[in-house]
């Protein structure tokens, strides 16, 4: 293998911040910041949307009606 040409995979915190949600997990994204996460010190990436607060998985995704869609579809290209 040629050495230097791997990224750093190390641990990782990843924290939403909207929902108070942090997991520890392995990746190799790049970060100046760092947080105390269950008695150590590990590398903090912050981010906009994950499981605790995406609406998919919270159960608050709302359902479109695209009944009314395809007919508009249909009445507009009728032949």
């Amino acid at each position: 293998m040629k050495k230097d040409i791997h990224p750093n995979y190390r641990e990782v915190v990843f924290q939403d911040e909207g929902a108070n949600f942090t997991v520890l997990t392995r990746s190799t994204v790049k970060t100046n910041h760092k947080i105390e996460f269950e008695g150590q010190e590990y590398p903090l990436y912050k981010v906009d949307i994950s499981s605790a607060s995406h609406p998919f998985y919270t159960g608050t995704q709302r359902v479109m009606d695209t009944e009314g869609r395809v007919e508009r579809f249909k009445k507009k290209y009728k032949r």
